[in-house]
Order: C-alpha cells, then structure tokens, then sequence
C-alpha cells in the first residue's frame, strides 16, 4: 500500500480515446449545480427549524450558506489543480496516501448518498398524501402508510436503477426548472400575502425559544439541519472532465449557483413566516416535511395553485432520490472493482450493464434505515435523516478542507506539482482553516442531535469498515491460492480511485 500520494501530470490531458466529451458551458454547469442543491433540501428541514428558531427561520440558511460557500472554495482550488473526476476521494487520497482513509471518505459519501434518498423518499410521501388530502381524495394517511410508500418509492427506484437510467443534461435542466417553479410558487403565496396586508414582517427578526437551549445553541443546531439544504454543490466537481475551459469555468459558476440557491432559500423562509406564525411553523414541523404545503395552503385561499404544488414537490423529491441511489450503487460498484469492497458486489447485469448487486444492496440499506427510523413513534423520520446527511457531509467536507490545506503546503514546496494551469483557483489564505473549523464544529457532539443520528451514522460506517475488513482477509485468502505473496494485498490502486458519481 502507498503512503505517498500518486505523482499528477503537469499538463492537461489532451482529447482523444478514452476522453469523456466536454459539453458543459457556463449556462448548463449553472443549472446543473442549482438543481443540484435545489431539490428535497428545502422541503425535508423548513418546518423543524422554525421549530428550533421561530421566525428567524432566515438565518439558519444564510450561516449554513457561509460554511458551504467556505467550503465550496476549498474545493474550486482543489477542483482547478486536479481536475479530475472523483472528487473528495481523490482530493483525500492526493493529501494523505492512505487508502483507508480514501475508503472512509469515499463510503461516507455513499452513506451520505443513502441517508438522504431515504429523506426525500418520506418527504415525497408526505407530500403525495397532502396533495391527496387537499384535492379531497382521501383523509389524513396513517403512519404505517408514509411509511409504506416511501419503502414502495425505494423499491421502484431500484427497479428503474436496474433497467439503467440514461442521464442527460437537457433532462437535468427540466427537472431544475420543476424545482425552482415550485419554489416560487412558495415566494409568490408569501408576497401575495404580505402584499394583502395581513403580514406581520416584524415576526422574521423574532426568535423562538420552543426548545430552552438559548439564542446560539438553537441557531447553531438549525445551522447543522439547514446545512442538508445546501449540499449538493459539491458534485459538480465529478463534472470536471465534461466541462469546457474548467479553470475559467468552474469558479464563478458554483459561487453563481449557489448564491442563486441561497436566494431562493431566503426568500422562500420569509414567505413562509410572512404566511404563518412562529408558533403555527412550530407546529406544523412536527408533521415532517409538509411546512411547504401548509404555507401555499393558506396563503393562496381561492387559487388552485395548493392543488398542484405537492405534486410538483414530488416530482422534484423523487429526482433528488433516484440520482443519490444513482450515485451511491456506482460508487459502491467502484469500490468493489477496486478491491475495496467484497468483489460480488461488483456484479454487472449482462444485458442491462447495470449493477445489479450493488442496486440490491444500497436499496436494502435505505429500506432499512426507513424501517428502522419510522420504528420509534416518537422520532421525527425526516429531521433524523436528513441531520445523518449533513453530519456524514460535514466530516467530509472537514477533511476536504484539510486536504486543501495539506496540497496548498506540498504545493508551496514545489510549485511544479499538483496545478496544470498557472491559471487555477486559489481560495484565500484563510478561508480552507475556516471552513474545516466550521465544519467540524457544525459536525461535533456539541450540536444537539437525537442519538438516533449517531447510531445510523456510526452503524453504517462501521458496516463499511466490517467490509473493508472482510474484504482484506479474501484478497490475501486469494493470493495465497494463487502463489502470489501473502503481504501484497491489494486494497484500492493509486491509479484506481473512486469513478465518477452520478451529480446528487
């Protein structure tokens, strides 16, 4: 196993065989990343947080902004001196060597993947059953039947997962402008209501105390949950290769993209206390994932617009779901091919080309973890779900930070290794040490979480290590069959990092 990190070439690769096409211009890498981060974010944590905060609903997303745009930085410098897919894999294997290290990074961004497909398939059920409820189909829906759908969503997933899903940006940029038709759908209702009088905006600098934990612990805690709404931005970097002119590209659009996202967010938690009470926010968080549809019910009275607003919801939800599968199964399949993982779950459908093992067992996963949080009557599904995302993330995105650094330093020291373009992107001096502090602060046990969150980031994590382990034994087990040395056990190749995801 290497401890160094793999020597980068100086120039950048020309064109030819084996070359992914550069087809993303500045306009298209925008929608990407805005739709990237426009998804179940929003609709999965409004209503817990203002649970948290009361009607300072806004400021959670504009500090979880802060700490992500601090990041997104770090991986702009990273993304225009290596620019190569993989992203914080590879980062991380380029900093350290280690190939343990690059698995853990690399499995948590799996579980990440999972955790969060899991949230929006139970924000896309409660949705789906509010937007029964309000075209008067049916009643109330019981627990037992979010749940039922949301494993039903998990299983047609992994159906359409198996029969292989011929992504495209023209079908991406659809998707993103369903997505941001539903949110100003939201920040219309909330500026019809303020525009009829009836708003009280003196309420948005108003905070709440619902759980006793005091001004900075309540901010602090809905920052950690509004961080979920944010992710997504770094995905984009595994677009790299596919990207026209990344250096010049790359920088100005992700900052775009997210100032763009931010705005949204913004605008949408004003809408939201424009419409509805601190205290009646409070309550409706308690019902998972239908703040949303609770404000365009009540703001739009005599529009039909509350009719069509869960379905669009939906629609947006289920493609959040089905790229974050996307994304986990391929790299699970990655991490086999590599040696990482036990090899049968690197098995590919003969006429479909599609994973099938790998399919299975992230499905089984997410069903599980569905199952198993809806178990506890008295957990809230989304909330925990979506806090395993973001502290799974936030780690990630610890790490990432201090690669940035550690590349900088070996950078520095010799300035011929690491950039192909003396016109790469260089994050301000302070800016990695920021974000890496923010991050890991945001991440620590200081941030109350129901210790739920723990045990199914912690469960999964171990799970993977428990592979590693096993797959560890079956490759020296195999090299002995084979005469090959004992000691030479093949876990992961410098020149066989993790493949390109699927963009969450």
């Amino acid at each position: 196993m290497s401890t160094t990190a793999p020597d980068v070439p100086s120039a950048p690769p020309e064109e030819g065989e084996g070359e992914l096409k550069r087809v993303l211009g500045p306009k298209l890498l925008l929608l990407f990343i805005v739709g990237d981060v426009l998804g179940a974010g929003i609709y999965a944590v409004t209503g817990e947080m203002a649970g948290m905060v009361g009607g300072i609903l806004w400021l959670p997303f504009l500090l979880a902004f802060a700490v992500a745009t601090m990041t997104a930085f770090s991986y702009l410098e990273l993304v225009t001196h290596y620019p190569q897919a993989a992203g914080a894999a590879l980062y991380t294997h380029k900093a350290f060597g280690i190939h343990f290290v690059t698995f853990l990074v690399a499995f948590a961004v799996v579980c990440s993947g999972i955790t969060s497909a899991s949230t929006s398939a139970n924000v896309l059920a409660q949705n789906f059953f509010g937007g029964l409820e309000v075209n008067g189909w049916m009643g109330e829906a019981s627990p037992g039947a979010v749940m039922g759908v949301a494993l039903g969503f998990m299983v047609l997933l992994a159906l359409i997962n198996l029969r292989g899903v011929g992504e495209s940006i023209k079908f991406n940029v659809v998707l993103t402008l369903v997505e941001m038709t539903a949110l100003c759908i939201v920040i219309g209702v909330g500026f019809f209501a303020m525009a009829q009088g009836g708003s009280d905006l003196s309420q948005i600098f108003v905070f709440q105390d619902n759980n006793d934990k005091g001004l900075f612990l309540a901010v602090t805690a809905a920052t950690s949950i509004a961080f979920f709404a944010m992710v997504g931005f770094e995905d984009s970097v595994n677009m790299v290769e596919e990207t026209k002119d990344p250096v010049r590209i790359f920088p100005r659009t992700m900052l775009t993209g997210l100032g763009i996202a931010v705005l949204f967010y913004m605008l949408v938690a004003i809408s939201a206390v424009a419409v509805l009470s601190p205290t009646e926010l409070a309550t409706i968080g308690e019902a998972e994932g239908e703040a949303l549809l609770e404000v365009v019910k009540q703001g739009s009275p005599g529009f039909p617009v509350d009719r069509i607003f869960p379905f669009l919801a939906v629609f947006a939800v289920a493609n959040t779901a089905l790229i974050n599968m996307l994304m986990a199964s391929r790299l699970v399949y990655g991490m086999a091919k590599q040696n990482v993982l036990p090899r049968p779950l690197g098995k590919v459908l003969r006429v479909r080309r599609t994973p099938w093992v790998a399919i299975i067992f992230t499905t089984v996963l997410a069903l599980f973890l569905i199952w198993y949080v809806t178990s506890d009557p008295e957990s809230n599904i989304v909330t925990n779900l979506s806090s395993t995302t973001a502290l799974l993330l936030l780690c990630v995105f610890t790490v990432v930070n201090v690669a940035c650094i550690v590349l900088r330093r070996r950078r520095g020291a010799d300035p011929e290794s690491g950039s192909y373009s003396k016109r790469a992107f260089n994050s301000p001096t302070v800016l990695p040490y920021l974000a890496g502090l923010f991050s890991l602060f945001l991440a620590g046990p200081w941030v109350e979480r129901d210790p739920i969150v723990y045990q199914i980031a912690g469960g999964l994590m171990v799970l993977g290590i428990v592979l590693w382990v096993l797959t560890y034994f079956l490759n020296r087990a195999s090299n002995r069959k084979r005469g090959a040395p004992v000691g030479d056990v093949l876990i992961g190749r410098d020149e066989d990092l993790p493949p390109r995801p699927p963009g969450r």
